[in-house]
């Protein structure tokens, strides 16, 4: 088989999925009872109660300062554990402290557990383990040797010391910055330190230790030689730091202690770039990455050094949608890469040190129980990782063994809560779920309010929605006022798109939320109506919550206000309103611009241009989502042009000035992070941005405007004005315009008080 045209075939089909066989699954019951996915498995000595596991995601700024797990990362996994999951894996915990700089922030605090600090954090994993052992679930621990290159650099400015990597490899945050070689010395001492660490999680009555080897972390660094081109010394062999690692880990542990692996199958760089692995910095360093068929016999090897079971996907940070596949791509997306790891293993009768067949587990976007039990009874894996999924619902193994399926809270896949909000210095939360990472402050019983109020909800959007739900569960008398004739509000236009159908299934969700408020006599939905500060006022409400939304912007430029230009969200909904457009400039290169010209570009045939202003196209989405939809728009040749300022729209163009400029960076660039815009590179002055500026006019049979929102809270201001209410409320996007997880945060937690 040729595994290298395999993954090719894949990376080119993750543009226009829904043609290559891939499905927008929904929340069906079709294949229940899940038979599969709840039978038992064995690894090594431990049986798991069913084939759910949960994903390893980063507990960030989840513990102590010292490193132990604290009140809300215990509660985090309670939650998960109660929820019915076989099988839980913390986030990565580092073991290369004091050796691995990246790790330590000023005053030598650190964002992540810790397991190998001293006997104070281990009553933290003792408690952990023992709580999700109440309820059923295994735990493993996720170890990592440390970060490498793709660690925080600033620790060259905060500590004058070098992160550290298998070679001299650029830092992937800051390219400039140079990660210095590790010694083989220093090498040996983290295998000890995680061999140590393993046997005190063991201690911990923790079931199992699972190894962070995927994605372009330090061991995988050290164990594929896009990264290790160490000439000399023991570890110059790419396999060699992997295999002791965990030889020195089975001695430590013993032979009856489950080992997990984590590990891609390929880094996918090669098939993602293609020439530009030759011609672009940093990518044309790591061109000679691993192969499928060199990460088989890898495995192999590890599995004769003790490892019991794998997980497998493919990509690193250079390719970051790829390791976390957002909203955009499709679901299920590697299950034909776990069948590859699993069909060797078959095929080569590998077994594992205790005698029993090394467990495959999938990973990719599989938080729909019909396409997980497919996916087991087909054979394709042994075991079906969900990470998001269960911070969206942790009680989805228990809703899908019930049957309660359609009440299964989706995944949008937008990563804010995940993986942006800690980029951005919190901790991991869910854009869904309120209560992610607050289970220790929002108990799961929502508490009875002491005085039963009668409240008016104005906006039927996330916001709108999540309030009456608490609101009703307070024991309040609500009534929900919408100006569309349906629920929903940007959501609607949100899932238009083929790449948007996760959010397709969160409308579906809200649609049955309000089904069942509506079961409730306290609970009425009104709408076709566009509440008035008057009209709330003479109906004498105790409190009125205002979650109206946020209103469209127009961009400062000549002929900007004609009204036969559209707003983004007008075009996703009615997107026949372009049929006899052909060139379409779109103003506005954020999420929902790209997110247009995606859908116009891929599924009505439509030539695009995209035109931003500031320096990077989708500044501040997460990484992921931004890299695989920029990736993709270049593939069908969606013209982005960033630094430019649209100057004067005509009838059938629009002229823009264009700063090109040397230092202008790069609008097709993914291989590079956006830096928050509270980190400062203190190197950027040695590629200064010179301002050269060119006028150009782009045809355009329509104009498009995604040029951001502002607050809608007028109707807050005149009800406040007019005294509507004793108690007047401002949430969602009519206070602060932002995503679905600023909405249903501020929701959730202001409905709680009421």
């Amino acid at each position: 088989m040729n595994y290298e045209a395999t993954v090719r075939e894949l990376s080119s089909s993750f543009g226009d999925w829904w043609k290559k066989g891939f499905d927008a699954p929904e929340m069906t019951s079709g294949l229940r009872p899940y038979t599969a996915m709840f039978s038992p498995v064995r690894v090594n000595s431990v049986t798991l109660k069913n084939r759910l596991v949960m994903a390893p995601m980063g507990n960030i700024s989840m513990c102590e300062e010292n490193g132990r797990p604290n009140a809300k990362m215990l509660k985090y996994f309670e939650e998960r554990a109660k929820g019915g999951v076989g099988l839980i894996t913390t986030g990565l915990v580092p073991t290369s402290f004091g050796i691995d700089s990246s790790l330590i922030e000023r005053g030598k605090l650190s964002y992540f557990p810790r397991i190998d600090r001293s006997r104070t954090v281990l009553a933290g994993w003792r408690d952990l383990s023992a709580m999700c052992h109440a309820h059923g679930a295994a735990v493993f621990v996720q170890l990592t040797p440390g970060l490498g290159r793709v660690g925080n650099p600033q620790c060259l400015v905060d500590q004058l010391r070098f992160p550290r990597s298998s070679s001299l490899n650029p830092s992937w945050y800051m390219k400039e910055v140079p990660c210095l070689p590790l010694t083989d010395l220093e090498l040996d001492l983290i295998i000890k330190k995680t061999g140590q660490a393993a046997a005190d999680g063991k201690a911990c009555d923790i079931d199992g230790v699972y190894l962070h080897g995927h994605e372009g972390y330090l061991l995988e660094q050290m164990t594929n030689p896009a990264f290790n081109r160490r000439l000399i010394g023991k570890y110059a062999k790419y396999e060699a730091f992997g295999i002791e690692l965990v030889r020195e880990i089975r001695r430590r542990v013993g032979p009856k202690y489950p080992i997990m692996y984590r590990i891609d199958l390929t880094l996918a760089l090669n098939a993602t770039y293609g020439r530009r692995m030759r011609s672009v910095s940093p990518l044309n360093k790591f061109s000679n990455e691993r192969t499928c068929q060199q990460t088989l016999t890898y495995m192999r090897h590890l599995v004769e050094a003790g490892v019991d079971m794998f997980d497998v996907d493919i990509g690193c940070y250079d390719n970051w949608w790829l390791p976390h596949p957002p909203s955009s791509m499709p679901s299920g997306c590697y299950l034909d890469i776990a069948e590859i790891a699993k069909k060797y293993f078959a095929d080569h009768g590998i077994k594992s040190n205790a005698g029993f067949p090394v467990p495959v587990v999938a990973v990719g976007k599989l938080g729909y129980p019909d396409l997980a039990e497919k996916a087991l009874r087909d054979g394709k894996c042994d075991l079906v990782m969900l990470g998001r999924p269960l911070l969206a619902d942790p009680e989805l193994p228990n809703k899908a063994f019930s049957g309660s399926v359609s009440e299964i809270r989706p995944c949008i896949g937008c990563q804010e809560g995940c993986l942006n909000e800690f980029v951005k210095g919190g901790h991991p939360q869910c854009a869904v779920n309120p209560r992610t990472a607050f289970e220790e402050e929002f108990p799961a019983e929502i508490p009875k309010a002491p005085v039963k109020k009668n409240v008016a909800v104005i906006g039927a959007g996330p916001a709108g929605i999540t309030a009456c739900e608490v609101l009703i569960a307070r024991g309040h008398k609500v009534d929900l006022y919408e100006k569309r004739d349906r629920v929903g509000g940007e959501v609607i236009p949100g899932s238009a798109a083929k790449i948007k159908y996760e959010m397709k299934n969160y409308l579906t969700y809200l649609e049955g939320v309000v089904a069942r408020l509506k079961k409730s006599r306290d609970f009425k939905l009104i709408t076709g109506t566009e509440a008035t500060a008057e009209m709330l006022k003479d109906k004498g409400y105790d409190a009125i919550i205002t979650a109206s939304g946020a209103r469209q912007c127009r961009p400062a430029a000549d002929g900007a206000e004609s009204p036969d230009h559209l707003f983004a969200t007008d075009v996703l909904e009615h997107p026949e309103l372009l049929d006899k457009a052909e060139d379409i400039v779109i103003v506005g290169g954020g999420t929902v611009g790209c997110e247009t010209a995606y859908m116009l570009a891929y599924e009505y045939g439509k030539r695009v241009s995209v035109v931003e202003m500031g320096r990077f196209m989708m500044n501040g989405s997460c990484t992921a989502n931004r890299g695989h939809l920029i990736h993709y728009l270049e593939k069908v040749d969606v013209e982005l042009i960033n630094c430019a300022r649209v100057t004067k729209i005509n009838p059938g163009s629009v002229e823009i000035t264009v700063n090109i400029g040397t230092g202008t960076p790069d609008p097709y660039n993914t291989w590079s992070p956006v830096l928050p815009e509270n980190v400062e590179n203190p190197l950027e002055k040695l590629r200064p941005v010179l301002d050269e500026y060119e006028n150009r006019e782009l045809r355009a049979d329509r104009v498009v405007f995604a040029t951001g929102v502002r607050p809608d809270s007028e109707l807050y201001y005149d009800c406040v004005r007019a005294e509507a209410a004793p108690e007047i409320y401002n949430i969602g996007d009519s206070f602060i315009g932002g995503n679905v997880h600023t909405a249903v945060r501020s929701a959730y937690r202001k409905a709680l008080t009421v």
